[in-house]
């Protein structure tokens, strides 16, 4: 395969960190492999700035009838897409959704795409300003618009940003999984909810889903700084459709593929088949910035000095013939067998690491899920657990959000009392940024 090589796509590169060392009979190989791009073109900037890869925006915003209330949420959402398309690069193409119980195009309209520039976004921010609330809530129906504009566009970049405020009432859940499974592999999107009416369930099934972002935004004011924010990210993105590709010997089992960093994002199930024992897992769009993926592999027990490779990691860019581009990365993770009990009880510091973040994530949402169902005992014990990993793994974000929802009265051995009063907002923020992971700080010596 031809590694791709463009001025304006960024370098990768690919480190592997693990113990490799197995007892006998041992068949778990664990691994952390930190995947970079760097070198790419500046791509953000201010608008007007040129260069980049071509690109394509669609904007969904929530224009349901509770939209009205209070009436600063309807005025952020129009300041936040205005501070968007601002943001946008001269010659993105964009275009702006409204989304109700139907969804409509408010600019430019016709089933088009206009190029952003002085005109185009002076015309937009005209439309934005005739934007009123009325009517009920049907993503599905927003998503697939936002594709059917982005498909109208030969651009490298498709990407989507959708803000709600509500729940997805005026379709069924299966109508909106079935908009995301169409749509997944077609764009990238971001998801914010605004004010605290809406699900997060929902919002972050279509990031997930979408390999975007979910968040809250809690005060409408603050709509338009996060969508500037999310629109820089996405005009430094200068390559789309990265996969993971993982090769696995004969007798050899993928048993898990996760990202653990900057959040944690289970892969597994999007797996597809690239050739003989080789499978392909999606990561989106990337610009210059670094990934970390937890890869578990079931290998044959073997005889003890013994060794073999047990996966090989490279990335690759599939081509509308079925083929795929390689970028020119790889990395090597091996198994071998040793009666060294040290050296096969040693437990890798990255793997270690993000496995209790992994762990940290699911605390916390069983934690609140009990909490919502009246169980405090398994709540209390599943949030004191979040609160110990938090402090084990260095999260002070995370553990700043879980003080807002528990005291903390022992945080090395998990000890926790519920808060009697906890803020919806404060609630659903630390269940919305639940699986938002630190870095491991690695040794000096380290890749």
């Amino acid at each position: 395969m031809a590694i791709l090589s463009k001025p304006d796509v960024p370098r990768f590169s690919v480190d592997v960190y693990q113990n490799a060392y197995l007892p006998e009979g041992a068949r778990e190989v664990n691994a952390v492999v930190t995947v970079t791009a760097s070198g790419g073109a500046t791509l953000s900037g201010p608008a007007g700035s040129g260069g980049g890869p071509d690109a394509a925006v669609v904007i969904m915003v929530d224009c349901s009838g509770s939209m009205d209330y209070p009436p600063a949420k309807m005025r952020g959402a129009r300041e936040a897409t205005a501070a968007a398309i601002d943001t946008l690069r001269d010659g993105v193409r964009f275009a702006v959704v409204a989304g109700t119980h139907v969804a409509r195009e408010v600019y430019p309209g016709d089933g088009r795409l206009a190029a952003a520039g002085p005109e185009t976004r002076a015309q937009a921010q005209q439309a934005l300003r005739r934007l009123t609330a009325g009517g009920g809530t049907a993503i599905g129906a927003w998503l697939r618009l936002a594709d059917r504009l982005l498909s109208s566009a030969d651009a490298t970049i498709r990407h989507g940003v959708l803000l709600t405020d509500g729940r997805n009432e005026h379709e069924t859940p299966e109508r909106l999984t079935a908009a995301l499974e169409h749509c997944a592999g077609r764009f990238t999107c971001d998801a914010r909810g605004v004010g605290t009416d809406w699900e997060v369930k929902e919002v972050t099934q279509i990031a997930s889903a979408l390999l975007g972002t979910a968040d809250i935004v809690a005060d409408p004011e603050h709509l338009a700084a996060d969508f500037t924010s999310m629109m820089e990210t996405a005009m430094g993105k200068g390559v789309a459709d990265v996969a993971l590709r993982l090769w696995t010997p004969a007798g050899a089992r993928v048993r898990f593929v996760k990202q653990v960093a900057p959040s944690v994002e289970d892969l597994t199930d999007r797996r597809t088949g690239a050739g003989p024992r080789a499978g392909d897992y999606p990561t989106g769009s990337w610009g210059d910035e670094s990934r970390d993926y937890h890869v578990c592999v079931e290998v044959p027990p073997a005889d003890i000095g013994r060794e073999m490779l047990a996966a090989r990691v490279s990335l690759v860019v599939p081509r509308a013939d079925g083929g795929a581009d390689a970028l020119g990365a790889q990395g090597l993770v091996r198994a071998v067998w040793t009666d060294d009990l040290a050296a096969s009880t040693s437990l890798d510091p990255q793997v270690a690491h993000y496995t209790g973040q992994a762990e940290l994530a699911e605390a916390i949402q069983q934690g609140l899920e009990a909490r919502k169902a009246g169980d405090m005992d398994a709540a209390t014990a599943k949030l004191g657990r979040a609160v110990q990993l938090a402090g084990l793994s260095g999260n002070a974000d995370t553990a700043k959000l879980l003080s807002k929802v528990v005291d903390v009265v022992d945080e090395a051995a998990g000890t926790v009392r519920l808060k009697t009063k906890v803020a919806e907002a404060d609630e659903m923020t630390l269940e919305t940024r639940s699986t938002k992971t630190v870095r491991v700080t690695r040794r000096p010596n380290e890749q």
